[in-house]
């Protein structure tokens, strides 16, 4: 089975090694992501510049574009190695609630589910560092799973691993996407010419994180797994919608 493996974090992240050093336990694995930190992106594509391959001295392809771009470059640019399977990670952060809609590390997960390719999408409740052990071990044990039966369907996992020790992993939950507050604090500045700038501030306070969301079970201590759908349409405003447009 041929993986395709990007992230958000750029080709050199930690987290991105260790999930293809993971994953070559079970597959056969490629690597292709951004040369550069690209957080936040979503399921952008660059459409104002060409885009540009190179190979990094471990094996890794790195991309001038986003997420979404690396994709589109390892399913057809790269084209000697047909993904089966496409995982995204391990993201330096969750993403979990909202946070999804912003993330380029889902959004390369996404990208994948949208070609038919059964997608996984991996992050680490933590940004400090000190639990890469942690996700290496969550990693291994998701994986050995997945691997003992594939989907073969496309599928798109959200998957966020708790920042605990190793052996405190409680097991895994299936979930629903909690929310946060969108108090997203814009942060003036000065520029070295003293000119007006801002900053996007920090993200706002989780505001759902009840027992079932995936706020609230990997702060328990679960690997949470969340099933994704890209169809955003409001069924249930369906017949509301037509009465407001079809009224006299």
């Amino acid at each position: 089975m041929n993986v395709l493996i990007s992230n958000d974090d750029g080709y050199l992240s930690e987290g991105i090694a260790i999930l293809a050093r993971v994953t070559a336990e079970f597959a056969n694995v490629r690597v292709v992501a951004p040369e550069r930190d690209r957080s936040g992106v979503s399921n952008s594509l660059t459409l104002d510049r060409p885009l540009e391959v190179k190979q990094a001295q471990n094996g890794f392809y790195y991309v001038n574009g986003t997420p979404t771009d690396c994709i589109h470059v390892g399913q057809s640019a790269l084209s000697d190695f047909k993904p089966d399977v496409v995982f995204s990670g391990i993201n330096r952060g969750a993403n979990m609630g909202d946070d999804t809609l912003y993330s380029g590390t889902v959004a390369a997960a996404t990208e994948a589910y949208l070609m038919g390719i059964p997608a996984l999408a991996f992050s680490l409740n933590d940004s400090s560092g000190r639990y890469w052990e942690t996700a290496e071990k969550a990693v291994w044990a998701v994986l050995a799973h997945f691997f003992k039966n594939p989907p073969s369907s496309p599928v798109l996992w959200n998957i966020n691993i708790p920042a605990v020790a190793p052996d405190e992993i409680r097991g895994i939950k299936i979930t629903r996407l909690g929310r946060r507050h969108h108090e997203q604090s814009i942060v003036p500045s000065r520029n070295p010419r003293g000119e007006q700038i801002y900053w996007i501030g920090p993200v706002g306070r989780v505001s759902d994180n009840e027992e079932g969301t995936d706020f609230g079970e990997c702060a328990a201590g679960f690997i949470s797994i969340t099933p994704l759908q890209i169809d955003l349409t409001a069924y249930s405003e369906m017949a509301d919608t037509a009465a407001f447009w079809h009224a006299d």
